[in-house]
């Protein structure tokens, strides 16, 4: 028999010893085994949507040339225009937009032209009624869908919300049935695209052999700040003319005409933070001039609702191989049994293509750097920003037509669009592509997406393309 002493000031570190072996030898691998069991159970019996949801297409609005606004521009206007801005805010307004990765062919609206600005309620209902009809109209006749069939509207705009609604304004035009559900959602920001796409989704669960029109845009005419707070001035930088009209359908017979079915929407909502829900805000400036602030914890609280989302989504779609490296390392972290950093699932082991958001050039550097992903992962997404901007919730649509006028979307594909926006909020929406898409399908891209991608620098200083610049 072998008598172990210990003295008294040793004893707590030898009952952690003992305990950390006890972990490391029995429970880490009991409660492996258990995340196990349960993942393969939840692969078994997971629930199905009772109808399947397919996108029979969709259209981006595509300004027309006489709304080209360059960079040079912008500022050339901005002078002459905002005279209540000193010259240390335009050299500010100048940097943002030399940063941003906004190309020299982005859209604003035609109000910003007349001398001086005419930005009256006129206007803003014209630059409405221009995205959205356009948007609406080539929806329409892309598909063969009659207005009188539609049996649900949605459509989103954060910033301008009028009477009668913008939902009413569709009806009307297209002389929609007296029993069209209709929704307008409004101050939900730049990820209520995604999030009017899966409330489409829920209501064709309860509407039997129905078409869902969801229509994304932004109103830029009537929502220009006019003051000289740095933190409202970025909108009047990044925001451009844009919008989006997506047909749904939940008919077994449209699936071989569909483009692509919906596979997973998931929602993430940390408004309850404070910290989240006013990191975007409209506002007043010290002068009492309107305009929507971004505060400095934008980035930080952005990044903590998006890998709130990811959890949710890597679950969904992440392969076994993957979720249990995450486990492993999220266990070896919580006790601390190894000083390592957090593990980041390879999410384009589960999807195929990936558009997100986008925000700015920063936002695209932090989602890219976040993720792990590629600079080809990350191109629709940054030429998107160059060509037509930040559009707001539609700009997730613009990076899908891009990939698709590169013909690289093939049957059987996963594309996984993300979009964040205040509240805060994220949005993700996972689709597999019913057929190849037909390299010359009319997109806003279709007459120049031979030019593309360009040179872009990130706001790192380089390049994220193997090329360098045209002189």
């Amino acid at each position: 028999m072998f008598r172990i002493t210990i003295a008294s000031n040793d004893l707590p570190k030898f009952i952690a010893n003992r305990l950390s072996d006890l972990f490391t030898n029995f429970i880490a691998p009991v409660l492996l085994c258990l995340t196990l069991a349960i993942l393969l159970l939840s692969k078994i019996f997971k629930s199905k949507p009772s109808r399947k949801v397919f996108l029979l297409d969709f259209a981006c609005y595509k300004p027309p040339a006489s709304q080209m606004w360059s960079k040079e521009l912008t500022m050339e206007r901005a002078r002459h225009h905002f005279t209540n801005l000193s010259e240390e805010a335009l050299l500010f307004m100048e940097k943002i937009l030399e940063k941003s990765g906004i190309g020299p062919s982005t859209y604003l609206p035609d109000a910003f032209r007349s001398e001086p600005p005419n930005e009256c309620m006129e206007e803003v209902r014209k630059e409405s009624e221009m995205v959205i009809f356009g948007a609406v109209d080539d929806i329409l006749a892309k598909t063969g869908v009659k207005g009188k069939d539609i049996g649900i509207v949605i459509v989103n705009c954060c910033i301008f919300n009028t009477v009668p609604s913008l939902s009413a304004m569709i009806i009307n035009r297209y002389k929609l049935g007296d029993k069209v559900v209709s929704y307008s959602l409004s101050g939900m920001g730049c990820s209520a695209g995604l999030a009017a796409i899966g409330l489409a989704k829920q209501l064709l669960q309860v509407h039997r052999n129905s078409y869902a029109l969801v229509v994304s845009t932004e109103n830029i005419t009537g929502n220009r700040y006019l003051g000289k707070d740095r933190s409202m001035i970025l909108i009047n930088c990044l925001f451009r003319v844009g919008g989006a009209a997506v047909l749904l359908s939940n008919k077994p017979s449209d699936r071989h005409a569909a483009k692509y079915q919906l596979i997973h929407a998931v929602h993430t909502n940390t408004a309850a933070s404070d910290l989240s829900y006013n990191c975007i805000s409209s506002a007043e400036d010290a002068e009492g001039l309107v305009g929507v602030a971004i505060t400095k914890s934008l980035m930080p609280v952005a990044i903590k609702t998006i890998e709130a989302n990811l959890t949710t989504l890597g679950h969904l779609v992440l392969p076994i191989s993957e979720k249990i490296l995450f486990i492993a390392n999220y266990i070896a972290r919580h006790f601390n049994l190894e000083k390592i950093k957090p593990y980041v699932p390879d999410f384009m082991k589960a999807i195929d293509h990936i558009v997100t958001h986008v925000g700015g050039q920063p936002v695209l550097d932090e989602v890219e750097r976040n993720l792990k992903l590629s600079k080809k992962d990350m191109e629709a997404s940054r030429m998107t920003l160059y060509r037509f901007g930040n559009t707001s919730s539609s700009s997730v649509w613009y990076g899908l037509a891009y990939t698709e006028a590169k013909g690289r979307i093939k049957k059987g594909d996963r594309v996984w669009q993300i979009a964040f926006g205040s509240g805060f909020k994220c949005n993700s929406l996972v689709m597999k592509a019913m057929r190849d898409v037909d390299l010359e399908e009319k997109n806003p891209w279709s007459d120049e997406i031979d030019g593309f991608p360009v040179a872009v620098m990130s706001s790192d200083g380089t390049f994220p393309f193997d090329f360098k610049p045209s002189k």
